[in-house]
């Protein structure tokens, strides 16, 4: 399985961004890593084995992007203010440099977004956000409230990237070309979030699939089991 090593430099965020990326061609999805998880976790836990044989057949190139966490949402030496506005800095650095460098790679109008618990969270808050660049966005034991990441700080940049917030607000239309898959399981510790943003979903009329698993705990061999069927399943 072909595999680069990438150092993006970012001037929306002033620094270099490491990715690593598997596959020659095929349909690309950026792939968020976990809590203050890097561009190699995904490599690390085994869920890039469990796509190799697509990624290798040339369906699918994945993008595993480095995160800022540890400088925005769970960044607590900083103000709860300046934690949301970093966090918008790297959603700038994905909406305007790396996205559109992906698509113009890949010659596509829309890429795939994926991410487990903390990086679900980063899959649908920007595929919510940016319905026009996604149109494939896979959640796994993802969370949508950003709330209690900011200590009672409450402002528009707070709002725009909480997903249970701003979405009952959004006009269902945006999102009808967009195939969303919220992915949990019966002891998944994030199961009533993903109860809850599907309901989101359905009052908005926008079509989405709640797979709920039997029997599985928030942690990577649910995601190892749940990632190729998405991926096979939606694409």
């Amino acid at each position: 399985m072909e595999e680069k090593h990438i150092k993006y430099y970012s001037h929306h965020l002033e620094r270099d961004v490491e990715m690593l990326v598997y596959g020659n061609w095929g349909y690309p999805i950026l792939l968020f890593p976990t809590t203050k998880g890097r561009y190699y976790q995904a490599k690390d836990m085994g869920l890039i084995e469990s796509v190799r044989g697509a990624v290798e057949s040339g369906k699918y190139k994945i993008y595993c992007i480095d995160s800022i966490d540890a400088d925005s949402w769970y960044a607590k030496y900083l103000n709860p203010q300046y934690r949301v506005l970093n966090h918008v800095q790297y959603d700038k650095f994905l909406h305007t440099e790396l996205v559109p460098y992906i698509r113009n790679e890949c010659n596509v109008g829309k890429i795939g977004v994926a991410g487990c618990s903390f990086g679900g969270y980063h899959a649908a808050n920007f595929a919510f956000r940016h319905p026009e660049q996604v149109a494939y966005m896979v959640s796994m034991s993802g969370a949508f409230d950003i709330r209690s990441f900011t200590d009672g700080f409450y402002d528009d940049t707070v709002y725009f990237n909480n997903p249970v917030d701003f979405m009952p607000n959004e006009q269902g239309w945006r999102y009808g070309h967009m195939k969303i898959v919220l992915g949990t399981s019966e002891w998944d510790i994030c199961l009533e979030s993903n109860m809850r943003m599907s309901g989101i979903l359905s009052n908005n009329g926008i079509d989405h699939w709640l797979d709920v698993r039997g029997w599985e705990k928030h942690d990577w061999p649910l995601w190892q089991k749940m990632f190729p069927d998405y991926l096979a399943r939606i694409l």
